[in-house]
């Protein structure tokens, strides 16, 4: 199975940048085929940097991290010539991107990128709604889950990384507000946002997997600072209903989510359940596995072009005349390095 999925993880590495990379512009392309209508898209640029560790991290091909600086250029310039953004939460992906780039190479211009964006996303922090981090810097009073448990999660990984205090009281802090207003008690299910419309009301009907798979990520950040059990259990029960609603319901296999953005949000739930199986340990492990195991089979089998594009199905393939968006193939491609990574720590 883990050279199968090796291999599956190669095709669609090399479809990213086939059907997606622009040479010319130095980012991916929104889609495939190319509608120049379409913006670069900030955010689906940072994923697209983490799916390309993914693949350094599996061979130690230095090609990868070679096109994901490249990329990282290409965007700031797209940007307008700056790294900082008007939407928090876009900032805080490209921070936990290159947060990993600062892990695996140590250099200090990609530190200092990302405690520039830690010290902007930082503003994020007001009293509207009892706290809490702003999902926009011109909308100061909605705060959503997407704003804050990432934050969370670059708090805590610094403060692993470097012992400042601060930082850890941050996180605390954030994951916390979280916890407390954007998950509805007893059933671990995580709301997108509050206040929206500034009438102080939850999206209660906004079900999207990459809420509950942001918030695990920062669980099990806080599991691994402090060793306490109940924050393990907290993204454990968060998991456990992502897979009743996302996977049994659907036969296995997360389910279609949508067009644009949406299509990324499986392959954020996927990248920090593999977090959560690495933290956690025995019979839970075997049912993470399993989790992710049933989509990427069927995205393996049913759901991967022959030139190895991804479309929004895991479940079936996409035709030669559909376009596919850059974050339905970053998810598919998320997929299988998580699946690889999982099986490498199996031998």
């Amino acid at each position: 199975m883990l050279e199968k999925t090796r291999i599956a993880c190669e095709k669609a590495q090399k479809a990213l940048v086939d059907c997606f990379w622009s040479e010319e512009r130095s980012f991916f392309n929104p889609t495939c085929p190319y509608e120049p209508d379409h913006n670069p898209c900030y955010w689906w640029q940072a994923h697209a940097i983490d799916a390309l560790l993914d693949g350094y991290l599996r061979t130690r091909d230095t090609s990868f991290t070679d096109l994901a600086e490249k990329e990282l250029r290409g965007t700031i310039l797209a940007n307008g010539g700056t790294i900082l953004n008007n939407w928090y939460d876009d900032m805080e992906w490209m921070a936990l991107a290159l947060l990993r780039r600062y892990d695996l190479t140590g250099e200090e211009k990609v530190l200092a990128r990302v405690k520039l964006l830690w010290q902007d996303i930082r503003t994020a922090w007001n009293d509207n709604c009892g706290g809490g981090m702003a999902w926009r810097k011109n909308q100061l009073d909605y705060k959503n889950t997407p704003a804050n448990a990432p934050a969370a999660i670059i708090a805590l990984r610094l403060y692993q990384r470097f012992g400042d205090p601060e930082d850890l009281m941050w996180g605390e802090r954030i994951l916390c507000w979280n916890r407390d207003h954007l998950m509805e008690p007893g059933t671990f299910y995580v709301y997108d946002g509050m206040n929206r419309e500034g009438d102080g009301r939850i999206d209660i009907t906004w079900d999207f997997t990459y809420n509950q798979g942001v918030m695990i990520g920062a669980a099990v950040e806080m599991y691994r600072i402090s060793g306490e059990t109940s924050w393990l259990d907290l993204a454990l029960g968060i998991a456990r209903r992502a897979k009743a609603v996302y996977c049994d319901g659907h036969g296995g296999v997360m389910p279609y989510e949508g067009e644009g953005d949406c299509g990324l949000f499986r392959g954020i739930l996927v990248r920090y359940l593999t977090e959560l199986y690495t933290a956690a340990v025995g019979e839970d492990r075997v049912w993470i596995l399993d989790m992710l195991s049933r989509s990427a089979e069927a995205l393996m089998e049913k759901g991967m072009r022959e030139d190895g594009l991804i479309g929004g199905r895991w479940d079936a393939a996409p035709g030669a005349e559909d376009k596919v968006d850059l974050a339905q193939h970053l998810s598919g491609v998320m997929l299988l390095e998580s699946l690889a990574r999982m099986l490498q720590m199996e031998q």
